[in-house]
């Protein structure tokens, strides 16, 4: 029977830094979400009922989603 090479870390050690890379990219991913659903509601509702038609509506989600890249 091989014996197990023993290790100098811990039973319950957790690897932090990829944690945390995790954890900021889910962070990020909520955050992008959250402003692409309100810029396409934003533009939904002004290329349906304030007569901006398609190609306004999506105009206005690339404006919005621009503007949302370089405020936050």
């Amino acid at each position: 029977m091989a014996k197990k090479a023993k290790s100098s870390a811990p039973a319950n050690a957790m690897d932090y830094p990829e944690h945390e890379k995790t954890y900021n990219a889910f962070v990020g991913l909520m955050k992008w979400g959250t402003v692409g659903c309100v810029a396409l509601m934003i533009a939904m509702t002004f290329g349906f009922f304030a007569g901006g038609g398609l190609f306004g509506g999506t105009l206005l989600l690339i404006i919005l989603l621009i503007i949302s890249y370089f405020a936050i």
